[in-house]
């Protein structure tokens, strides 16, 4: 990773200053230096009024009516994947991107055998395997029908199987109130050598249980209208037994990523942005994750008029359209392991990572990853730089005076191959199939005790069920992010406007004295002035050329120096206060003596 901060100990900054050769540029006076600390770049592209709902949901219809005339969906692999990848495609070479398709191959459970029966009920439509949950074994999986014992048989923690006799069951239980995955894993620990999900509302349910574990067992989710049905049946007299088969195979698949820079902007301090562009075969996915993808092709639209087509900005932009998430988050772990393989740099490169997975969501929260972890502790590690990411929200969030909360920072979306390597991230969250509270219906409105999207994997999940209201509050807050981050990234990685890299000081000793040696080359693509300041005098460079250095050696006059710290002061010749950048560095106490 590339350094977040720069403090080099004495002993590094003399190997490096011993391996520098380059003849500092001639010194001419600088305009007053700023203070200190970091200055104002030049103000981003308004882009929260720039991007806005209306145009957001305009492209939701378009994936709606690519999934109407494709089958229903766009899935991965389907005509409505590619005609979806198109529709990207074509409104990033109109706005001025030149995109690129990203191809892989990977490989995939594929289902040979699927049968549920319970209390003599054949459930034979609508029955969906629980994604990361195991294969029965070979004659499938027989025992008896047990419910947790809370009164809403959700099962949502240990103890509510406190008396039941779960050892061998089936566990039958009621979506709501808490994730699949902790439904299935409560049973499971329980004994139960099978789970199946209903749902609590019209529709089918196709459960994730977030990642594979060895705890999980057999778990399968089915329709309400199939639970009550088997629930009617016990309590007519049925014996209360079931059998669940599931048989899978593995098969090799191709898909592939859309990916689109910014043309101009520091491909060294790279914002990369991203939304997966699949869904999942049972409906056209226009919430997950249409609304995501969507909301940041406007952005990238948007951003591109704003910068004359992408060139005005500081940092570059990144957007990614990440394929077959929904079978495993294969499109970005292919992205970023394949930079961690073959370009590490590049990956080096990347200042933050801004994720967007669902951003329309009917029964809506305004959710923020909560990367500081002062709601949720993360189960992942959090890399540095995340909180000052998720600011990058909340602060416009407070300074609209709209009301939002966190939301797990759990890596559970395309965020976590990059967090993984430790770049940085944050992201927006409208909610999926947990159970709004009290308290958010209070801050958003919305109905308590239902889930935030309850069309979640569904063939409802379409543009009739998303909330025009949460999609402009996001949309808006991913403009003003995107922008944001594309003239500063301070906050997040110390890479300022305008940059400098290499910045080294060391104290030393020469004929009995003590000196302060500092060093600083220009990482801009432009001729940069850069100022050195130390307690003990400061040297101005004027026109310092790309990759060229300055440097001065100060005399304390004296036979020792306590540690301590100088300045680099770096301007944008020509560029006036607004392109300032202050960068403090640390040097080591020394006596000649």
């Amino acid at each position: 990773m590339r350094p977040r901060t720069i403090v080099p100990s004495a002993a590094a900054a003399s190997l490096v200053l011993a391996a520098l050769t380059a003849v500092p540029v001639g010194a001419q006076p600088l305009d007053a230096a700023p203070a200190g600390g970091l200055r104002a770049a030049d103000a981003p592209p308004p882009l929260e009024d720039l991007v806005t709902g209306d145009a957001v949901m305009q492209r939701l219809q378009d994936f709606q009516d690519i999934a109407d005339a494709n089958g229903g969906n766009r899935a991965m692999e389907t005509p409505g994947y590619e005609a979806s990848a198109v529709y990207v495609e074509d409104a990033l070479r109109a706005a001025g991107y030149e995109p690129e398709r990203q191809y892989f191959t990977f490989e995939d459970l594929v289902t040979d055998d699927l049968s549920l029966t319970a209390a003599g009920v054949a459930v034979t439509s609508d029955v969906y395997p629980a994604e990361f949950a195991p294969d029965t074994p070979d004659d499938g999986v027989t025992g008896p029908i047990v419910q947790p014992a809370d009164a809403l048989v959700q099962g949502c923690t240990a103890d509510t199987w406190d008396g039941v006799a779960v050892e061998g069951a089936v566990a039958l239980i009621s979506r709501g109130s808490c994730p699949f995955a902790d439904k299935a894993l409560h049973a499971a620990q329980a004994g139960a050598a099978a789970v199946i999900l209903y749902n609590n509302t019209d529709g089918a349910l196709n459960p994730t249980l977030g990642a594979a574990s060895d705890e999980w067992a057999p778990t399968v989710g089915i329709t309400q209208a199939a639970g009550q049905e088997i629930l009617a049946a016990i309590a007519g007299g049925a014996e209360p037994v079931a059998t669940y088969d599931l048989q899978t195979h593995v098969e090799e698949f191709e898909t592939f990523n859309v990916l689109a820079q910014t043309p101009g902007g520091r491909d060294h301090n790279v914002v990369m942005v991203g939304a997966h562009l699949d869904g999942v075969e049972d409906g056209p996915g226009i919430n997950d994750n249409g609304s995501g993808s969507a909301a940041i092709l406007e952005v990238a639209v948007q951003l591109a008029a704003a910068t004359d087509g992408g060139q005005d900005v500081q940092n570059a932009v990144r957007f990614a359209w990440w394929g077959a998430e929904e079978v495993g988050l294969r499109g970005s772990t292919h992205y970023v392991s394949d930079l961690v393989e073959n370009d590490p740099a590049a990956l080096d490169d990347i200042a933050t990572y801004l994720n967007f997975d669902m951003v329309g969501s009917p029964n809506y929260i305004i959710g923020v990853y909560d990367a500081n972890e002062s709601t949720y502790p993360a189960p992942v590690e959090v890399p540095p730089g995340s909180a000052e990411t998720e600011a990058v929200f909340t602060d416009y969030f407070d300074g609209i005076d709209q009301a939002w909360v966190d939301t797990e920072f759990s890596g559970r979306s395309d965020y976590q191959a990059f967090i993984e390597n430790g770049i940085p991230a944050s992201g927006l969250f409208t909610g999926a199939d947990g159970s709004k509270t009290a308290e958010e219906v209070a801050l958003f409105g919305g109905t308590e005790g239902i889930f935030y999207d309850p069309n979640y994997h569904s063939p409802a999940d379409t543009i009739d069920n998303v909330d025009a209201t949460a999609l402009d509050i996001m949309s808006r807050a991913i403009g003003h992010a995107v922008a944001a981050l594309s003239e500063d990234t301070f906050a997040i990685n110390g890479v300022g406007n305008p940059r400098v890299d290499a910045i080294e000081a060391e104290a030393r000793c020469l004929n009995g004295k003590a000196y302060v040696a500092v060093r600083a080359t220009n990482g801009e693509d432009e001729p940069v002035s850069l100022r050195l300041v130390t307690p003990f005098g400061q040297r101005a460079f004027g026109q310092v050329a790309p990759d060229a250095n300055a440097y001065q050696s100060f005399s304390t006059r004296s036979a020792s120096v306590d540690a301590g710290t100088v300045s680099v002061v770096a301007r944008l010749a020509g560029g006036g206060e607004n392109h300032s950048q202050t960068y403090d560095v640390a040097y080591d106490a020394i006596a000649c003596g």
